[in-house]
């Protein structure tokens, strides 16, 4: 694999950090600005809709940009965002420099989607991009517990600034080891906004709404699972977490060969599977070591959607696959706050602490119902091969499903 995946993720490592590690910040934040827990968790909110108005918003403004330089500045928008939440005087300043900090990440995994699946040949593309993700569910097992434990002890305006340290690095990564990658002669915001009207890109973007929420609906609400029915004491949760990022790192590693060499028979099985195991989830919660296995194949099961959706976006995108691509990011994010809203609305109405569970499977199957439709009405179309841009010239972008 191209040292140019290193950099892609270690740029997703330092998002993933920065998204997360607000969960485990929220009493410090509360405590030191003066607010309640419940008001510090817009903190988390807000950095989401940076991430849904961003992906699509920056993506469009910034598709005549060359994709490295487009790279390193999205980049060092997240590190200002960053920087800008490590130095806010006052809560809303706060807020706004998480909205800051998100607004460019799905643009970055949009853009970093397609650009590593041109540094490497046509049937290793699924597992380039997964590289790039395995940075995201690292930032799981050491990041979001290392900056956690960090920000507890030396304040939560620390956490920020190392992840602004981390952007910075990032950068330099970028700059030094991702090759110039040309344009598309056709690239631009018409094509890109076109690529948006296919019918199947429509159906992807909707199957990572519904089956992503499965996973959210239970990992929002996890912590609260495992000390109130499966009665681990409060300090386990950073391991049970990192459990779960164990998982996801796993679910990355499998996906990306699998999605190489059967793109949908891997988006059917990942659901099937993530919906199957959301359901037992609700007998093995019960159980302390059953528990904190189903934990970790939830984490696999459920990041092994992400690659072959991403890939099949940037497949059905055409000559325009980036805003495509970046656009399966807010679904993603969308996703995160649909499906804990609905977990919460299934615990406020009194169903108990594992009804986030059974909430989560009917999600994963309706996503999976989603995809399956959508296989049905590709199967009767003939597919052209699709056109990405190389760092020289067009290249053949085959369809993978």
């Amino acid at each position: 694999m191209p040292l140019a995946l290193l950099a892609l993720a270690v740029s997703a490592f330092g998002i993933g950090t920065t998204e997360f590690v607000m969960m485990g910040l929220l009493p410090n934040v509360a405590d030191d600005l003066g607010t309640s827990v419940p008001t510090a968790g817009y903190l988390v909110s807000a950095y989401a809709i940076g991430v849904v108005v961003g992906a699509p918003l920056l993506t469009a403004l910034g598709s005549r940009v060359p994709r490295k330089r487009m790279l390193i500045l999205l980049m060092a928008l997240f590190t200002v965002g960053n920087l800008a939440s490590a130095l806010a005087p006052s809560f809303g300043l706060l807020v706004a420099g998480r909205v800051l900090a998100g607004l460019p990440h799905g643009a970055f995994f949009g853009v970093g989607a397609v650009v590593a699946a041109r540094l490497v040949a046509e049937d290793r593309r699924a597992r380039a991009v997964a590289t790039m993700f395995l940075g995201l569910t690292v930032a799981n097992i050491v990041g979001v517990p290392v900056a956690t434990l960090l920000g507890q002890r030396l304040g939560w305006r620390a956490t920020f600034l190392v992840v602004a340290a981390i952007g910075v690095v990032a950068m330099a990564a970028l700059a030094r080891l991702v090759p110039r990658i040309s344009l598309d002669q056709q690239a631009g915001l018409r094509h890109e906004l076109g690529a948006l009207r296919d019918r199947q890109v429509v159906l992807g973007l909707l199957t990572a709404v519904f089956g992503f929420a499965g996973v959210f609906a239970v990992y929002s609400y996890l912590a609260s699972m495992m000390t109130e029915v499966t009665g681990l004491a409060e300090a386990s949760v950073t391991v049970v977490l990192a459990l779960f990022g164990i998982g996801m790192t796993l679910g990355a590693l499998i996906a990306g060969p699998l999605t190489d060499r059967a793109l949908r028979p891997t988006l059917y099985g990942s659901l099937a599977a993530l919906a199957a195991v959301l359901v037992l989830f609700d007998f093995t919660v019960h159980v302390k070591w059953a528990a904190l296995a189903t934990v970790v194949v939830l984490g696999a099961v459920g990041f092994m959607t992400t690659t072959p959706l991403q890939m099949l976006v940037m497949n059905k995108a055409r000559h325009a696959p980036t805003l495509a691509s970046a656009s399966n990011h807010s679904a993603f994010n969308l996703a995160n706050a649909g499906g804990a809203w609905l977990g919460g609305v299934a615990i406020a109405a009194g169903w108990g602490w594992t009804s986030p569970t059974l909430v989560g499977a009917a999600l994963a199957v309706v996503g999976l119902a989603i995809a399956v439709t959508a296989g049905a009405l590709d199967r009767d179309r003939h597919e052209p091969s699709r056109v990405v841009a190389t760092s020289d010239s067009v290249s053949h972008y085959s369809e993978v499903s």
